[in-house]
């Protein structure tokens, strides 16, 4: 997805926060959601990154807390030529990750303790990799405002219902407008959502499989992540389904309405495009094909009970 149509996307989002908020005040209406659409994108970007990873219950590390993840990161970041990034783990049972931040000198990329748990260091590396890419390409601040904006239609449409929403011909709530955009506006943003962030998952698994130089690695991973995140729920992400759109995988999908719409492209595709990437690709990966990526000695995949 190029930047302009990513532009456009975000336009449309902030015109459709601007049009709840006339359809639920009028003038008024109009202008109190331009001013908080305007400083809720003036807080993302300059907040993004700590708000996400407060929602994400996400805690720093250094070296001495987490050396192999370190290790991992620091290696690739030196790789894609990229500042070297805050490194975060979230307790949570589900493999999965994200990257945040408004551009790479403040960038911060997390990680479940699911997925150190279950991943083999190679597969750990693909999937940093990965998020390495979002933050190569500034993917982290537009989908992080994505997010804010999409909560935040969310939250103006129950906030229009809980005061009558809508205005009739006298002035009136009209609470039959406020019911409708309590459940239509919260879907239209998560569409716009699901626009700006399928496009950039290609991307970003194509730029993570040159950084790690070696696309099966990422193809490996993601078959993982799809079968946990089916099966092992993520409760900082159901608790913020605005966020979901900014995992590696979709971590929503192990229940409730919000998998049905799915803000990342089919797994299969992904996976498939890795494994044609990985059979025509002369790419290597940063050490020789018989050790890790960093002289360590290859591993064994670790499974986990989904599969």
């Amino acid at each position: 997805m190029n930047y302009f149509r990513t532009a456009l996307l975000l336009a449309a989002l902030t015109g459709f926060f601007l049009a709840v908020g006339y359809l639920l005040g009028g003038q008024s209406g109009l202008i109190l959601a331009f001013v908080v659409a305007l400083g809720t994108n003036l807080f993302a970007y300059w907040n993004s990154d700590k708000m996400v990873l407060r929602m994400a219950n996400a805690h720093e590390v250094g070296p001495n807390e987490a050396p192999e993840l370190f290790d991992i990161v620091q290696g690739l970041a030196q790789r894609a030529g990229l500042p070297m990034p805050r490194v975060y783990i979230i307790d949570e049972e589900q493999p999965n990750a994200f990257a945040t931040g408004r551009d790479p000198e403040h960038a911060a990329v997390a990680a479940t303790t699911g997925l150190l748990r279950y991943l083999s260091r190679e597969e750990i590396t693909g999937v940093m990799a990965h998020e390495l890419s979002h933050v190569r390409h500034r993917d982290t601040l537009t989908m992080t405002i994505a997010a804010t904006l999409a909560g935040a239609v969310g939250m103006l449409a129950s906030f229009g219902l809980f005061f009558g929403g809508g205005r009739g011909e006298n002035g009136r709530g009209n609470p039959i407008v406020a019911i409708a955009l309590m459940i239509l506006a919260p879907l239209a943003a998560t569409l716009v959502q699901m626009a700006i962030s399928r496009g950039r998952e290609y991307e970003a698994d194509r730029m993570g499989a040159e950084i790690s130089g070696q696309p099966q690695w990422l193809a490996s991973a993601l078959a993982k992540l799809h079968a946990g995140t089916q099966q092992i729920p993520n409760q900082a992400a159901q608790a913020n389904p605005a966020t979901a759109h900014l995992y590696i995988a979709n971590p929503l999908s192990g229940g409730g309405m919000a998998s049905l719409f799915s803000t990342h492209p089919p797994m299969e595709e992904r996976i498939a495009r890795l494994e044609a990437m990985s059979g025509q690709s002369n790419m290597q990966p940063p050490a020789s094909p018989s050790r890790g990526p960093w002289g360590t000695t290859q591993q064994t995949p670790r499974r986990g009970p989904w599969g």
